[in-house]
């Protein structure tokens, strides 16, 4: 049995977003990625603990003008990972209105603060200490540094959040029998509708 979540990749234009999900996704660096237009989509099947898991991941353009496309695509996350480039300061002022979008639209998720280009150390313009109170101060269950150029912590911050997500996010269907998020409105497996979204 495979337990599928969807997980909303959010942050600011050129923070890394695409490269990022595309190192997870693939094992790749790719330097030649393309600012994307709405959202873009990828799947990824992996082993947390004892559960097969496969994660369909959106990655969301970072222009304010696409802004507006995000609250549609909350209903049924299961967790989000929040990005910022530390080489640049203005990315993780403008977290606040990606969290706040996330947290109006579904305020139950697991959330990631992650911290892009750690391997440009000579360029960096945040500090440690500055993320860590963006993490606190919206409840993330931590806080990542990660370079999709060599992959650092790339995996880790995946599984992290898959963790967390199985820890807190999962019920039992009671048609089927089978563990499925409790964001979800409809059975993954049996397609029956979960009764007032809990069990």
């Amino acid at each position: 049995m495979v337990v599928k979540f969807k997980i909303l990749v959010a942050g600011n234009k050129s923070v890394g977003k695409t490269t990022l999900v595309r190192r997870y996704c693939t094992g790749v660096f790719q330097t030649d990625t393309l600012s994307t237009i709405g959202v873009d989509f990828m799947v990824k099947e992996v082993k947390i603990g004892n559960e097969d898991v496969s994660f369909s991941i959106w990655d969301f353009a970072g222009e304010k003008k696409f802004r507006q496309l995000l609250p549609a695509y909350c209903s049924g996350a299961s967790g989000a990972l929040l990005l910022f480039d530390l080489t640049n300061a203005e990315s993780m002022e403008e977290l606040d209105a990606w969290v706040e979008v996330i947290d109006r639209n579904a305020p139950d998720i697991s959330k990631v603060l992650v911290g892009t280009k750690a391997d440009l150390v000579a360029n960096r313009q945040v500090p440690k200490r500055l993320a860590e109170e963006i993490m606190s101060k919206y409840k993330m269950i931590g806080f990542w540094e990660t370079s999709s150029k060599t992959g650092e912590n790339v995996e880790d911050v995946f599984q992290a959040l898959g963790a967390e997500i199985l820890k807190r996010s999962l019920r039992r269907c009671p048609y089927c029998d089978h563990l499925v998020p409790k964001e979800l409105y409809f059975c993954q497996f049996c397609g029956k509708k979960l009764i007032n979204n809990s069990v």
